[in-house]
């Protein structure tokens, strides 16, 4: 009969899954900007965006006001390494006057109630950060700021609703002479407080869920996902409110009569109806209606309705809890009905038990609902086929009712298989997890200033990148003076390349590109007239460690090696073609022909190459091989290879920036400004090998001491300053040497410095790029840091991608600043108001990286105003660009001839 009765409060798995999917439509809702103002369950961010590391230490005060008392707690966290805390509590009443008076009223016995508490227990020597714990919707914007919306359970209290509660506290407290001592430094819920507490205890802990008096859930959400708040790295908690699920009628379905009846006789009728079926304020409620008219449909107590039956809030919750102890049979329920006047029969005490059940089991399996569509969302947002997480639970019913927390758990495991999940008792959720709130917000300010001040020596200001600018054209000057070349750090080398592309070079060319840690052979077929093209084929061979840093002889007989097997593979071992020679190191060019290595750079160390002519060691190779013969025409600079592959598609090239494994820029200069070389006649392009720059310590000033650990650590010491600062090659080894130090100062991975992060080069350049990609999300930056072997939290990573961002910005400016330089030399040679110009570019930190063609482009213009800069994009420079010289060489030759 009472099946039949209640077959409405009794919800299948199908039913269950229907109100997880309504719940999860509802978080999205609440989540956008757009759909929230409708949105009932309104998905308030907490500004709480990290859970306790178990660093956290101090001591603490937190007031709780939400239930039926009101709370003040000190809190003494001990950095011990156990991660244990002390509490103490002091419990005051909230009387009727003061939960349904007015704002001033309230807010004063707070302050009384607090200063009460600390004068017991001697606290007004020193000022203590204070959590508050107000258990009531509240919009934030601030975690130490919040609006209240509307209150709930039995409070209704005048003039607060829709002001800031903290500034209410904040003017009490001054009122009584008690902001000498207390600091309110957080505004927290109940639930966040709840899974705070638990998140001290298990790291795991991401959810906090509140059954009790009132109900409610908060989790940590993507940030990228929260509309209502700028940014979007990292996480924070949002308390999802979710009482008012099913306000705007999402639920009416489900809801019985009973409901509606209860609804009707509350404080606040049509509002938080969710809350209404689930919480223990208004399950006892819910039984007295049930039990009512099963009374006066002579169901129950021969149809003879007790005063008890009548007068609302007669059975409560607790009297529900103690009648489901099955253990004890029916003696409770009896006892309990008689203490009612009740009188009730055998029969009697089974129905009324079985309503008990069921009115409860209702409760356990809508909560079970919601939460299992929290869980599947962190789920979804790890994107995990299954994910293990704790949920941090408060509340009396779950704490006191013999049954809920079995049936609650049972159900969430069916509805959600895929999650593993450990539900954790929370010890005083509130004042601990106030106090948690507060010691993590000190916490994460402490370490913001650290990380601030760590990462401010690379924060280049307007003016500080105006200076390196005006040092950069000081050098190039040194470079092409005769008297002060020789002790210039920028070598500006003259390249004997004279002129660009004009469109009628044709033919079939060699070209080689040696410049990292592979080699290419490349067969280039140009054609010119209306056909215009250009075609290429080519090969990539390794170069292995021991032969980069073996002898010169090996070297090159490696590279002759490589020649031989392209010849042989495309069928022209026996053609003598015009081969140009792409050699992506500083040398010193005495013709088009002849390159003398000045250094060796980017990780190579061969010996007996130093002072040599390179494409001498290149013919003598040959010769040794004997197989076949080359016309070596010219030995080019990766950089003017750069240039000229993008001049034979914009006459208005003459510059050309590589920006990748190395840094360097060349450009097309007035020979009469070349006083190293013979002749004032038209232009020849300069390499200005300009990572040399600050060789003489010129840009000391910016160097820090990361960079100098980056500078000691490499093969080169006191070399390449500048390269070592802007380059692809030594970018993530600054980053690893800065998250180092962070790791030192406990800022990162738990103060552990891993095996991995030891290693040198670890950190390629290549994660810089990834990390900070805008696309990426946090989740994508742990697995990359995993595969580094870093295992890291969520703030971990946004920190190292804050790190990442702050090294390749400084990289782009600096590089940025140099080419301005460059830019402003071009116009001033020119002498023109306005100068309009293109700069070929090539290297993968320019092409790959989401974030640095931006920022050079952008500073350039920044410090080069009357420039109008173009960047274009080389296209194989280093191949198709030594092809070109050659060509272009053979046409300059042939004309001479003539």
């Amino acid at each position: 009969q009472v099946d039949r009765y209640l077959y409405h409060l009794r919800l299948s798995d199908d039913v269950l899954l229907d109100v997880m999917a309504r719940f999860q439509a509802e978080m999205v809702k609440g989540l956008g900007r757009d759909t929230n103002p409708t949105a009932t369950v309104k998905m308030l961010p907490s500004f709480v965006h990290s859970l306790p590391d178990g660093s956290e230490k101090g001591d603490f005060l937190a007031v709780d006001l939400g239930g039926s008392q009101f709370r003040a707690h000190q809190v003494k966290v001990f950095d011990d390494g156990k991660q244990s805390s002390q509490l103490e509590s002091k419990f005051y009443p909230t009387p009727k006057e003061v939960t349904q008076g007015n704002g001033a009223e309230l807010f004063d016995y707070i302050a009384d109630c607090l200063l009460d508490f600390m004068e017991t227990k001697n606290l007004k020597h020193k000022k203590l950060p204070l959590g508050f714990t107000f258990s009531f919707p509240c919009r934030q914007t601030k975690l130490e700021e919040g609006i209240l919306l509307a209150w709930t359970k039995h409070f209704k209290v005048r003039g607060v609703q829709d002001t800031d509660v903290v500034s209410f506290l904040r003017k009490a407290l001054q009122k009584h002479k008690a902001s000498f001592y207390v600091d309110v430094l957080a505004l927290v819920n109940d639930t966040v407080g709840t899974m705070m507490t638990c998140g001290y205890d298990d790291q795991r802990c991401e959810v906090g869920l509140i059954i009790g008096t009132g109900t409610n859930a908060c989790y940590m959400e993507e940030m990228r996902h929260i509309d209502l708040v700028e940014g979007d790295e990292g996480r924070m908690c949002i308390n999802t409110e979710w009482g008012a699920f099913g306000d705007d009628g999402a639920l009416d379905d489900l809801r019985t009569e009973f409901d509606r009846e209860l609804d009707l006789g509350s404080l606040n009728p049509g509002k938080q109806l969710f809350e209404k079926m689930i919480s223990s304020l208004y399950l006892g409620e819910l039984v007295r209606l049930i039990l009512l008219k099963m009374t006066k449909e002579g169901l129950l107590f021969n149809g003879k309705v007790s005063t008890a039956l009548l007068t609302k809030g007669k059975i409560e919750t607790k009297h529900v809890s103690a009648m489901e102890k099955y253990k004890e049979g029916l003696s409770n329920t009896k006892e309990i009905l008689t203490e009612l006047n009740l009188f009730p029969s055998e029969e009697d005490c089974v129905a009324v038990q079985h309503v008990c059940t069921i009115v409860s089991f209702r409760s356990a399996n809508l909560c079970a609902a919601a939460l299992a569509a929290i869980l599947t969302r962190l789920r979804e947002n790890k994107k995990l086929l299954r994910m293990r997480t704790t949920v941090g639970i408060d509340g009396g019913l779950y704490k006191t009712h013999p049954q809920y927390a079995k049936r609650l758990h049972k159900v969430v495991r069916r509805l959600v298989p895929t999650c593993d999940v450990r539900f954790l008792l929370s010890v005083s959720g509130s004042g601990r997890g106030a106090a948690m709130v507060t010691a993590v917000a000190r916490r994460l300010a402490a370490q913001r200033q650290q990380i601030n001040a760590t990462l401010a020596p690379f924060l280049l200001p307007l003016g500080t990148l105006r200076e390196v600018k005006d040092k950069m054209r000081a050098e190039l000057e040194y470079g092409l003076k005769r008297g002060t070349q020789g002790n210039a750090t920028v070598k500006m080398l003259p390249t004997y390349v004279c002129g660009t592309p004009d469109g009628t070079e044709k033919g079939k060319f060699l070209a080689l590109d040696l410049g990292g840690t592979n080699f290419r052979v490349l067969l280039v077929k140009i054609k010119s007239g209306r056909r215009r093209s250009v075609q290429m084929y080519n090969k990539i061979f390794a170069i292995p460690l021991e032969i980069m840093q073996g002898t010169g002889e090996e070297l090159f007989d490696h590279i002759v090696q490589c020649i031989a097997d392209f010849l042989e593979y495309m069928g022209i071992k026996g053609a003598r073609l015009p081969l140009g020679f792409t050699f992506s190191f500083p040398c010193r060019q005495a013709s088009i022909d002849k390159g003398t290595l000045v250094g060796w750079t980017k990780g190579f160390k061969a010996t007996d190459c130093e002072g040599e002519d390179v494409v001498d060691m290149l013919r003598e190779a040959i010769r040794r091989r004997n197989e076949f013969d080359l016309d070596i025409v010219a030995v080019v600079n990766d950089t003017v290879g750069t240039m000229m592959t993008c001049g034979y598609e914009d006459p208005n090239c003459e510059i050309g920036l590589i920006a990748g494994t190395g840094s360097n820029v060349c450009y097309m200069e007035d020979m009469k400004n070349i006083e190293i070389v013979e002749g004032n006649e038209g232009k020849m392009c300069i390499n200005t090998e300009w990572g040399a720059f600050g060789d003489n310590g010129c840009i000391d000033n910016i160097r820090t001491k990361y960079d100098k650990e980056v500078d000691e650590g490499s093969l080169n010491p006191g070399k390449q300053r500048y390269e070592k600062m802007t380059s692809g090659m030594y970018l993530g080894e600054i980053v690893r040497q800065i998250l180092i130090d962070l790791t030192k100062q406990g800022l990162l991975f738990r103060g552990h410095i891993s095996e991995s992060l030891q290693k040198r080069g670890i950190f390629e350049t290549k994660f810089l790029s990834q990390i900070e990609s805008d696309r990426l999300a946090l989740l994508q930056v742990r697995r990359i840091l995993q595969q580094l072997g870093l295992d890291s939290t969520c703030d971990d990573s946004i920190i190292v991608k804050e790190v990442c961002g702050v090294v390749s910005r400084r990289a782009a400016q600096l590089c940025g600043a140099g080419l301005a330089a460059i830019v402003e030399k071009k116009r001033e040679n020119q002498g023109v108001e306005r100068l309009q110009i293109t700069v070929g570019v090539d290297g993968t930190l320019y092409k790959l990286h989401p974030h640095f063609s931006r920022v050079l482009q952008e500073t350039v213009k920044e410090l080069a105003p009357q420039c109008d800069v173009t960047f274009m994009l080389s296209e194989d420079g280093s191949g198709k660009g030594a092809a070109l010289i050659t060509a272009v060489a053979k046409r300059l030759h042939n004309v001479g001839q003539k």
